[in-house]
Order: C-alpha cells, then sequence, then structure tokens
C-alpha cells in the first residue's frame, strides 16, 4: 500500500533547499580555486565523504560493541570494530577508543578519567603554541583544575625539556600534556616520558596535528612513551572531523568510562565509518609518501620564506607547520591573513611565543603543507607559493587590490592544474 503521509519529500538537496545547495557549490568552487596552507585543514578522499554521508547517519547506538542499549546494532558493532582494528594496527596501539565527537571532548574525557576538579594538570601554554584544553585559563579545564603552563625557549622558539622537568618537580601535576597547536619541531617523547615518571605522572601525547605524519612514519611516535594518547582525524590524517583516544591496556577502561557515560552519549556512526575508511587509507604505502611529501614540502617552504627575509620562529621547521613572525615584515598577523585570503592563498593569523599583541590580532601566522600536499604539489609549488606569500605581503602593505586580484589569479591557475582530490 502506497505511502498516504509522505511527511518527508524523498528529494535531492538542490530541489529540497535551493539555497543551502548554492551555499555548498560556492564552498566547493573556493575550496578548488583557492590554496588552504591552515595546517589543520585538508581534503578528504571520495570514499571518506561517502561514508560520512551514509545512511549510519540514521542510526543510535549508546554503549560499545556488543554492549549496546539499543537493539539493530548488528551492522553498526561490525563498523566499530573495524575502526578500532585499524586504529589499533595503524598506530601499533593496545587500545583504541573512536568514539569521541572531536579533540576538545577527547582531552576533556581524559580529565574525566584521572583527574578530580582541583588536581594539577601540566601542558604547554596556549600562547607557546599549545591547545586550550591542555590547562588554558579560558578553558574549563584551566578553571575547574588547577593548572601549570610551561613555556619554550626565548632563545631559539622551542621546548626547553630541563625548564619543564623542573616546572614538573616543583608543582608535581597528576596530568603531563605535550603536544599542542602551533609547534614547528618534533616533539621529544622519550624526554617528556622521563619526567612523567620522575614525578609519577600520567604523558598524555596530543598528536592532533601530527597524527597523520606518525602514521607515515615521517615523525616518532609517542607509542612506548606517552600511555594515553589523544588525537584528531582530521588534519595530517585525511579523515572525517573527528577524535580518537588510545593508550596501554591498564587505562583503557578509565577512557571508555569517561567518554561514554562520561560526557557522551551515542556516538556518530557515520564519522566512524568514515575514520574507518582513512584509517584504511593511512594503512597503505602511499599514505607513507604523502606523510613525507608533507613535511619535505614544508621545509622547503620555511627555507624559501626565511630566503625573502621571513622571520620563523624556532628558524624552520620539523613537521607540517610553519609559525611565521611578521614583525621584521612590518604587518600584523591578521591583515597579513586577510590579504593572501584575497591572494588566493588561505591561512590563519596566530599568536607567537612572547607575542605582546592581543589574540585577534597578533604578531604572527601560521601556514602548514598538508592540503596543497594532498592536491599533489611538490617542492617547486612550494618555491612558488613562498613568492606569491611574498608578493601578498608587499602588497598588503601597499594597500594595492590590484596586486592582490593579479597574485589570485595565478594562484588560481596553480590550483587548476592541481585539482583537489574528493571534489
Amino acid at each position: 500500500m502506497p505511502n498516504q503521509f509522505p511527511l518527508i519529500a524523498d528529494t535531492g538537496l538542490s530541489e529540497k533547499d535551493p539555497s543551502l545547495y548554492a551555499l555548498l557549490q560556492e564552498e566547493e568552487q573556493r575550496q578548488r580555486a583557492k590554496l588552504p596552507l591552515i595546517p589543520s585543514e585538508n581534503y578528504v578522499s571520495r570514499a571518506v565523504r561517502e561514508a560520512t554521508g551514509s545512511v549510519l547517519t540514521n542510526k543510535y547506538s549508546e554503549g560499545y560493541v556488543n554492549r549496546r542499549y539499543y537493539e539493530g546494532q548488528q551492522v553498526i558493532d561490525k563498523v566499530e570494530q573495524l575502526a578500532v582494528d585499524r586504529a589499533k594496527a595503524v598506530f601499533g596501539v593496545d587500545h583504541a577508543n573512536v568514539q569521541p565527537y572531536s579533540g576538545s571532548p577527547a582531552n576533556l574525557a581524559i580529565y574525566a578519567a584521572f583527574l578530580k576538579p582541583g588536581d594539577t594538570v601540566m601542558g604547554m601554554a596556549l600562547p607557546m603554541g599549545g591547545h586550550l584544553t591542555h590547562g588554558w585559563n579560558v578553558s574549563v579545564t584551566g578553571s575547574w583544575f588547577k593548572s601549570v603552563q610551561y613555556s619554550v625557549s626565548r632563545q631559539h622558539g622551542r621546548i626547553d625539556y630541563d625548564e619543564v622537568r623542573g616546572l614538573a618537580k616543583q608543582t608535581r601535576p597528576k596530568l603531563l600534556f605535550c603536544g599542542g597547536t602551533a609547534i614547528p619541531r618534533q616533539i621529544d617523547f622519550a624526554a617528556f616520558a622521563d619526567i612523567a615518571n620522575e614525578i609519577d605522572a600520567i604523558l598524555v601525547a596530543d598528536i592532533a596535528h601530527i597524527a597523520g605524519l606518525i602514521a607515515g612514519g615521517a615523525h616518532p611516535s609517542p607509542v612506548g612513551h606517552a600511555p594515553v594518547i589523544s588525537t584528531t582525524t582530521h588534519k595530517t590524517l585525511r579523515g572525517p572531523r573527528g577524535a580518537m583516544l588510545m593508550s596501554t591496556g591498564e587505562y583503557a577502561g578509565a577512557l571508555d568510562k569517561a567518554v561514554f557515560p562520561g560526557l557522551q552519549g551515542g556516538p556518530h556512526n557515520h564519522t566512524t565509518a568514515a575514520i574507518a575508511v582513512c584509517l584504511h587509507e593511512a594503512s597503505q604505502p602511499e599514505f607513507k609518501v604523502y606523510a613525507q611529501q608533507v613535511v619535505r614540502n614544508a621545509r622547503v617552504l620555511a627555507e624559501e620564506l626565511m630566503d625573502r627575509g621571513f622571520d620563523l620562529v624556532s628558524g624552520g621547521t620539523d613537521n607540517h607547520l610553519i609559525l611565521i613572525n611578521l614583525t621584521s615584515k612590518d604587518i600584523l598577523g591578521k591583515p597579513a591573513a586577510k590579504a593572501l585570503d584575497k591572494a588566493g592563498i588561505v591561512s590563519n593569523y596566530n599568536t607567537i611565543p612572547y607575542d605582546t599583541r592581543k589574540p585577534f590580532n597578533p604578531s604572527g601566522l601560521r601556514i602548514g603543507t598538508p592540503a596543497v600536499t594532498s592536491r599533489g604539489m611538490g617542492e617547486a609549488e612550494m618555491r612558488l607559493l613562498a613568492r606569491y606569500i611574498d608578493e601578498a605581503i608587499e602588497a598588503a602593505k601597499r594597500n594595492s587590490e590590484i596586486e592582490l586580484a593579479r597574485i589570485a589569479e595565478q594562484v588560481a591557475d596553480l590550483a587548476e592544474q592541481f585539482p583537489a582530490p574528493g571534489l
């Protein structure tokens, strides 16, 4: 018998909601024509997009595999187990939880698993390159817990591990975070592990930015040093906007309980499926080639920028990320980022260590190479991008909209030669 009450018309987006459809088309065109140098952005494959938009979004699944509170989980359990197994294989960990909605809730679950309000946590200060959820004062992690923040050296912009050790021994945190959002150098996980062991703290490695580099062998792994690992699944891992917690077997139960029922209800099953896809992609030989090229591209771009007189925090990069101090260029981060966007190069303004300016218009600019490498660009294109960045900054200082438009045309031509994957 036909449906007499079609409450939901089964039509596509272009017909159902032409206004939103037009906006999505506009965004797709922006992604095609401009080159993203934001280090936390990337392109997902068509397969990841298909999983993200799959029928799994229809299903509610509170609980864990074989331990659900709703029926109808025969397929969902297989999907989640596949994602878990792939995470364990790619990163070489004992335990993986693929349910956290994003990086910040994943980190908050770590607090819920191991701390009580008022306990002490230690992490890198946000202006030094750390993350909000590592105890910074505007985050609940800095207001519900006693926060101790370490810095980088004024002289070389890198972590001084002796200084971190001294601060840790003085304050005795229960959790010690390493990792962040604007760290252009390799993290010495072994050094952090030694410090954590000295004070009997749990070391947490937040690898959100470098997870793909670790999976591809282009950055040392925290496995064997940090018993708890947090990561997002986008950025260099090229997956959906989700997160994972990984750990040794000792901490598996506490972390799982903190995620559910501690902080979340049902997982986003479509995201879980897309995480499984991106982990499958990360296990392939070509992903190792990609990860290595991301780092090579970043180093070439950094060298070219320094040759053009740009001052880079720490004097360069070991990974995918470059942090630029624009003070010597006589321009602030916000107008520089706005000008680059007009020139077709997408970046973000960012504080630099010991910045004297406010975060909404700081002295720095943060760029990275994951997305342009996903488009197939190599060292030659990084040299071109350094030139375009330099020219755009100078045009911004002269308020030359004509010059920015000219650069945008060249950037669009370059983008057309290297189509964005997954679109």
